[in-house]
């Protein structure tokens, strides 16, 4: 792997390990499958870097904690992991979950490098123990805006529920489009049932609704309901959150969970080392890996690079965000600060919007690329 070049600490003479603690929602509430898959990615990097090795001769070890989409369990986790002397800490896919980790993280000096979750305000003051890989929901967000104008849609409806993550979203998509000629109509899903949702759209007169709701329910409710309402055959659904990109909505939905636009994080083609991952995560997985997956194995691939440079001193570590240059699955990965975000930010890594092919869901087709 290429990464950073500096002298190497010497190996740790007691055989002991060098641990990287791992949060992953494993059980619900969590999207369970979401953690499978990151968690997936991280322990293939972690084998892939002992079998290069190590960390200077000493292995590297996950120690994982499910988080369960609960902030305060992430927070002790945070705790007991700092407790248990961890370089460092990785993963989590829920960005609310990631708030609260990232915040206990920064408090007691341990350095953090987020997977997944994209709230651009990951903390609450800039800070340099966190850094994350999954780009700010700003920027992922702005460019489906850009897709549902390129489609020509311009009266955009969302059936949103009450959450930072989904209130975020929403006044980044009202402040994209807004100046372009669009409009956000909002839906609150508190207040109305899948079958009101249709009239709703019918009344105002919207082109799309996308899905800023929970998985399965009530998003799979909703679908269901508007695939069936012949008023509404011409409307197009989106789920820019990601959802439709795991097997479990394809379960649920079939073909009705086609053609449902979402945002994912890959480039157009892998490169070779991407390649060598997709096919290994694909047996560990036993299916076809999510781009999540891919977002776990840099994390371990990046902080390994940093744990040979600088050792496991936690300091040295937070200090060192801004020389980080490693060759990931997904690219080159480098760190900037970013107006408006507080956290060392991988700036950008690959935007797609895709869906799954009506022709065959199993398939998905890039409709457009940030």
């Amino acid at each position: 792997m290429s990464g950073m070049v500096t002298q190497a600490r010497p190996p740790r003479r007691d055989g002991s390990s060098v641990q990287i603690g791992a949060l992953v929602p494993l059980s619900r509430p969590g999207w369970v499958e979401a953690g499978q898959h990151v968690l997936a990615g991280l322990e293939l990097a972690v084998r892939d870097v002992n079998d290069d090795g190590g960390i200077a001769g000493s292995p590297l070890e996950l120690v994982v904690r499910d988080t369960a989409a609960d902030p305060q369990r992430a927070a002790a986790a945070v705790d007991e992991l700092a407790q248990l002397g961890v370089a460092a800490l990785a993963g989590e896919y829920h960005s609310v979950v990631a708030r609260a980790a990232a915040a206990r993280a920064d408090a007691l000096g341990l350095p953090f490098l987020c997977s997944s979750a994209v709230l651009d305000a990951l903390t609450e003051q800039p800070t340099d123990w966190v850094a994350r890989l999954a780009p700010a929901q700003s920027h992922g967000w702005r460019i489906y805006a850009d897709f549902l104008l390129g489609a020509g849609h311009r009266r955009i409806a969302v059936a949103t529920q009450p959450s930072v993550y989904w209130a975020s979203g929403t006044r980044v998509l009202r402040d994209h489009l807004a100046p372009r000629g669009g409009t956000v109509i909002e839906l609150d899903m508190r207040a109305l049932t899948p079958a009101a949702v249709c009239d709703e759209l019918v009344a105002h007169r919207a082109t799309a609704l996308l899905l800023l709701a929970g998985h399965p329910e009530p998003a799979v409710s909703i679908v269901r309901s508007v695939r069936r309402d012949q008023r509404l055959a011409g409307v197009m659904m989106g789920a820019p959150a990601g959802q439709p990109e795991f097997a479990e909505w394809a379960a649920s939905l079939g073909d009705d969970g086609a053609a449902i636009p979402f945002l994912r994080y890959l480039p157009e083609r892998l490169g070779p080392l991407g390649a060598r991952v997709e096919t290994a995560l694909r047996e560990r997985l036993a299916a076809a890996p999510s781009f999540v997956a891919f977002e776990g194995y840099d994390t371990v691939t990046v902080l390994a690079e940093v744990l040979r440079a600088q050792g496991t001193d936690r300091a040295r570590v937070a200090a060192s965000w801004s020389r980080v240059a490693v060759e990931g699955t997904r690219g080159r990965i480098r760190f900037s600060r970013t107006p408006g975000i507080g956290v060392w930010q991988w700036t950008w890594p690959p935007v797609q919007v895709v869906d799954r092919d009506p022709a065959e869901p199993d398939r998905f087709r890039v409709l457009h690329t940030g």
